[in-house]
């Protein structure tokens, strides 16, 4: 009894030592690194890096009854102050330097119109994310149905009777369904929206499995426990186990008909060719079976705690010897084209030239080169922009053309009409001249 009333009072110690004392000016450390990094995100990705850090917050603080406590102890006032000193001079000199193209473009089109319309083509349906978390968390991720499940959130009177450091499940499942809601709702998806979501995930599988592995009999004969979830039954892993089988199993025969599943890629004219050359889906798919062959043997003789450390060694071979060298192949294949023809660029074009990209939006030709670029989106709009600029007597007499091969083929230019400057990858660099008629008219044609 002793001991467990120790127990309970260093975890309540714990607890009010992270607290600020009541007169303090000043958030602790703990909110003041809050606020530093959320002023970072707002640098990093705009104004969705303070978006989501509030509904997280605010959603758990109201579910859990503690908002008004919660927001005093914070010094919501002088983190604001915090946050709005560290990310607003970079922001107010880029406008003062951009002016409204840059707020047109930035806040416009890269946030709202991102949440609001489909952009780049960037369309998937409502079950899309269900996908991307199924994979990008794997082989975990057979796992977090469970995790979820035993939290039981939606028992709001037992979890509002709890502790505070008791209730950290429940924040990482906030933490979790706010960031898989709110991009759900978005119109445009791309599986890398919903990385913030990844750490909540990590943490309900962790805390699975770590009540999962804590003695049964310590847990039952203890009164005072850290968890505010009941034991979990072997059954529950062991259906868990057999999906987690099943998964690796049809992961690994999917990587190795991968060519027959992945569509084409436009940056890549021979892509299937090139994966299949690499050699990485076969090595993929082998480790993902071995790995799912040994998670059966630990099943069946019950070795539960050999299980996760499988598949984190498998998740481990994985990065090292499959992700990261197909990092590399992306980078070589869709990346550096790009910054080849960004050199070339850079010696080729002439003082006042302007430079149009057709068929694309690639914001790293404009990081590469330091050059602006008029975006057009079909060939006919190039075509007409063309003759526009023809007719002006604009100097020099040329412009830059970087387009997509299929997109450039559309155009139907004749040989005379342009000359070839490179080709690499998927891309054509051309110089189309503003040709004059014999009335002196500048046109192309």
């Amino acid at each position: 009894g002793a001991g467990e009333a120790g127990e309970a009072g260093g975890a309540e110690l714990i607890t009010n030592a992270q607290s600020p004392m009541p007169h303090a000016l000043f958030p602790n450390k703990w909110y003041l690194a809050c606020y530093v990094l959320i002023a970072g995100a707002i640098l990093t990705k705009g104004p969705v890096g303070i978006v989501l850090p509030v509904i997280i917050v605010a959603a758990f603080l109201l579910y859990v009854g503690r908002f008004r406590e919660v927001l005093r102890e914070m010094r919501l006032f002088v983190g604001i102050l915090i946050i709005l000193g560290l990310s607003v001079p970079w922001y107010a000199l880029v406008i003062w330097r951009n002016g409204w193209n840059y707020i047109n473009a930035f806040f416009g089109y890269h946030n709202l119109e991102r949440f609001t319309e489909v952009v780049n083509g960037h369309s998937a349906p409502w079950y899309f994310y269900f996908i991307v978390v199924l994979l990008g968390f794997a082989p975990y991720s057979v796992y977090l149905p469970v995790s979820i499940i035993r939290l039981k959130f939606w028992q709001r009177s037992h979890w509002r009777s709890l502790e505070r450091f008791q209730q950290f499940g429940l924040f990482a499942w906030i933490w979790f369904a706010s960031i898989f809601g709110f991009f759900s709702i978005a119109v445009t998806k791309l599986p890398s929206y919903v990385l913030p979501l990844m750490p909540a995930a990590a943490i309900l599988v962790t805390l699975l499995w770590s009540d999962f592995l804590q003695d049964t009999e310590d847990r039952q004969t203890s009164p005072v426990s850290s968890s505010p979830t009941p034991p979990l039954s072997p059954s529950f892993l062991r259906v868990s186990g057999w999906l987690n089988v099943m998964f690796l199993s049809v992961l690994a025969t999917a990587l190795f008909n991968i060519t027959h599943i992945l569509g084409t890629d436009p940056a890549i004219s021979n892509f299937h060719e090139l994966i299949q050359k690499s050699g990485l889906p076969v090595i993929a798919g082998v480790m993902w079976l071995i790995c799912a062959i040994l998670v059966a043997g630990f099943l069946l003789s019950r070795r539960w705690n050999y299980i996760i450390g499988i598949n984190l060694l498998g998740l481990v071979a994985f990065i090292i010897f499959v992700l990261t060298p197909a990092s590399f192949f992306i980078d070589r294949e869709r990346q550096l084209p790009l910054r080849e023809l960004s050199a070339v660029i850079l010696e080729a074009k002439q003082p006042n030239e302007e430079l149009i990209m057709l068929g694309f939006k690639k914001p790293s030709v404009v990081f590469y080169s330091h050059i602006h670029v008029n975006y057009l989106g079909l060939p006919q709009e190039a075509i007409e922009h063309i003759k526009n600029q023809a007719a002006k007597g604009l100097q020099p007499p040329s412009l830059l053309l970087l387009a997509e091969q299929k997109k450039f083929l559309q155009m139907e230019l004749q040989p005379d009409d342009y000359k070839s400057l490179s080709t690499k990858g998927a891309y054509n660099l051309v110089r189309v001249p503003f040709k004059k008629k014999k009335n002196e008219k500048i046109d192309i044609s």
